[in-house]
């Protein structure tokens, strides 16, 4: 459970970064923000899992956590793009 919470808080951390870090205005919610930086975030700790990176001196794990925000940026910007294109069918 605890594992669980922590991964929300970080999600929530990735995905305000993420969202501060795209230009421009996005329109998009508080929950879908830490969804996406959640997912983000779990996918930049495989990806530094996977390229060999292993926080041997504890503490923060940088190289996850900026990973996570640029697949997190990454995510917005496609969620952007699809809901973007839902709003400009229906006002048609």
């Amino acid at each position: 459970m605890t594992s669980i919470i922590l991964a929300i808080i970080a999600g929530a951390i990735i995905g305000a970064v993420a969202h501060l870090v795209m230009p421009g205005r996005q329109k998009i919610g508080i929950i879908m923000t830490v969804l996406l930086g959640t997912v983000g975030g779990l996918i930049g700790s495989a990806v530094a899992n996977q390229l060999g990176y292993h926080n041997a001196n504890g503490g923060i794990a940088w190289i996850p956590f900026i990973i996570g925000i640029v697949v997190a940026v990454i995510l917005i910007a496609i969620y952007q793009a699809l809901t973007s294109r839902r709003r400009s069918r229906s006002l048609r």
